[in-house]
């Protein structure tokens, strides 16, 4: 009987515990209410692995879910632009290439970060941060940097032993002349129309001491300057080839092509770069003078107008590019855009590249802060293709873009 007794009060007992245990849980579960839904307009590739990658630990403080809607720049750019309409948005987020921010604003599809109670963080790389500021660059901060992009020359170390002809554009076309004799291909670019041409070019028409727009905003593409510069790249292309993104990776990787201009997204990833690395050259001739030619081109992160929770998208903003986030996104391909990062001897001892990057963002030049970016990259894109597919001169070019710019300008 005794023994029946003691069962019973240990069953009981343990009821009695299991009853409280699920319980505390339930309404520890109830407390925490409804998940909240954030959802960010990435950059697809490399970009949205980071965001994936390291979001866990934030869905678990805030008790929501980060839904991260991978898209190209041009998607990212109609989206945003579609999305600002509605009065509750699809987005919280966004990904934003840093010469679209005077449109963002302009248009209000972003909002003062300042205003939300956002202070600057003096850890980021100067010119990184800047990028996020309007009036450009001492004003509010609407947008924080969250990956560390600036052009720079990729190539093939089995090709190109002797990285001093990177130091001035000459050098570079004859080695990619050498290249060509030999049976590769030299230089590659990117020749697609719109931002990809662009870009590639525009670093050539700085070395040469050509501009779209001179320190007052007039239109200055028709110079002798430019003529050079355009004439030079069509030499160049000659060397070597056109290529898409990916095939431009691949070419440089592979050994396929020699040279190239790239980002360090591309090349980059948690085991290390797949190309070497150099500055990319701001001489004509090895005795030119030196002139900023590296492009900065960061993605940020903006909280939109019509967020329906700007505080925790401010917060998932601040989260992904925070000092300790960055550090885990070096393994899945991340760039960062902190000075403590870039300085870190441990960091370069495995990634020694990030001199180079770091050197080249302190370097850097942006792009013309214009409302009007995206349509001139596409009505200059459109003349640079049909130069170097031989349809019109490069004084045709030249003129129809300074004209189309202008045009635009006077809008």
């Amino acid at each position: 009987m005794r023994q029946i007794l003691k069962k019973t009060v240990v069953v009981f007992l343990i009821s009695v515990l299991l009853v409280t245990c699920f319980g505390c849980e339930g309404k520890n579960e109830a407390s925490k209410g409804p998940q909240t839904t954030i959802t960010i307009a990435a950059r697809d590739g490399s970009h949205t692995d980071v965001i994936n990658a390291v979001k866990g630990a934030f869905e678990a403080e805030n008790n929501c879910v980060v839904n991260v809607v991978p898209l190209s720049a041009d998607d990212i750019h109609k989206n945003a632009l579609d999305d600002a309409s509605n009065p509750e948005g699809i987005y919280d987020v966004i990904m934003i290439d840093d010469p679209l921010m005077p449109e963002y604003i302009e248009k209000k599809i972003i909002q003062n970060l300042t205003q939300l109670g956002y202070s600057d963080d003096e850890d980021f790389v100067e010119k990184s941060k800047l990028l996020g500021k309007d009036p450009y660059p001492l004003g509010a901060t609407y947008a924080l940097p969250f990956s560390g992009n600036v052009q720079l020359i990729f190539y093939n170390e089995n090709l190109i032993s002797d990285p001093s002809i990177l130091s001035s554009w000459s050098g570079i076309y004859g080695k990619c002349e050498e290249l060509k004799l030999s049976g590769k291909k030299g230089y590659a670019i990117r020749g697609q129309s719109g931002n990809p041409i662009v870009s590639d070019f525009l670093p050539i028409l700085w070395a040469f001491g050509g501009d779209l727009f001179d320190e007052d905003g007039k239109v200055v593409l028709d110079s002798r300057q430019s003529r050079e510069a355009l004439e030079f790249y069509c030499k160049l292309y000659q060397t070597g080839g056109n290529y898409s993104k990916d095939e431009l990776i691949e070419a440089i990787t592979t050994g396929e092509a020699g040279i190239a201009l790239g980002w360090p997204s591309w090349f980059i990833s948690g085991s290390g770069s797949s190309a070497a690395i150099a500055q990319i050259p701001g001489k004509k001739t090895s005795s030119s003078q030196v002139l900023a030619t590296g492009e900065i081109g960061n993605w940020l992160l903006g909280v939109t107008s019509n967020s329906k929770d700007p505080q925790l998208a401010l917060k998932l903003a601040a989260y992904l590019t925070s000092e300790d986030v960055q550090r885990q996104a070096l393994e899945y391909g991340g760039v960062p855009t902190r000075k403590s990062i870039f300085r870190d001897p441990e960091v370069l001892s495995k990634y020694p590249f990030f001199e180079q990057l770091y050197s080249g963002t302190n370097n850097s030049r942006v792009r013309p802060r214009t409302t009007k970016w995206a349509r001139i990259e596409e009505v200059f894109g459109e003349e640079l293709v049909k130069c170097i597919d031989g349809e019109i001169s490069v004084d045709e070019a030249i003129t129809n873009s300074h004209n189309a710019i202008q045009e635009l300008a006077n809008e």
